[in-house]
């Protein structure tokens, strides 16, 4: 590291208190209390609302693995995404059940921005998630009401569209089925369908 301290390790994450998050990013240690509420049931109805299509293939297209908050190991980099998403025909199966971690680079991540983590999601989470060749990225604000979405190109990350409030958007990669964005917030009840 350039600023004279040794690299942390996966002992330095074990280390934290409980309730805490730790990734390592380029050799530093970096440490988020688990996510409030907003944050919380975005990460949870987002999976809920991808996972029928999508992963079991329940009124869409199946083909992918959806996962809450796995562990990627990149290198001497871990990183938790809120969710992440790999196409079965990269990943014909997950690892199995004892596997702690992927080591293979998604091809979605998700990170559900809050005010403590926003700096770190968007200016060292993406770059490590570029470099490893993930090819969508999306970044939810549930403060701000917005979903952000990133297609990686040669050159960096290229912002295909942004969606804001309760409308049916289209979201690659998974545009196949509509997504009611207006789901997501908590300040809105579920309408029944």
């Amino acid at each position: 590291m350039a600023n004279g301290k040794k690299p942390a390790t996966y002992e330095d994450i074990e280390a934290l208190p409980v309730g805490w998050v730790g990734e390592i990013l380029e050799d530093e240690l970096v440490a988020s209390p688990r996510p409030a509420m907003g944050h919380a049931n975005v990460g949870y109805l987002l999976s809920v609302e991808l996972g029928g299509p999508f992963r079991l293939g329940r009124g869409g297209p199946g083909g992918w693995w959806i996962l809450y908050e796995p562990e990627l190991h990149f290198g001497r980099n871990i990183l938790v995404p809120d969710l992440a998403g790999w196409r079965r025909e990269r990943m014909p199966k997950l690892p199995s059940s004892e596997e702690p971690f992927l080591t293979l680079a998604p091809d979605w991540v998700c990170e559900v921005l809050s005010p403590s983590t926003v700096h770190v999601d968007r200016k060292r989470k993406l770059p490590i998630y570029h470099r490893e060749g993930v090819v969508h990225a999306w970044l939810i604000d549930p403060l701000a009401r917005t979903l952000e979405i990133h297609r990686r190109e040669p050159s960096g990350w290229v912002l295909t569209a942004t969606h804001a409030g309760e409308a049916w958007v289209r979201a690659e990669p998974f545009d196949a089925v509509p997504l009611d964005l207006g789901l997501l917030w908590l300040e809105r009840a579920p309408a029944s369908r």
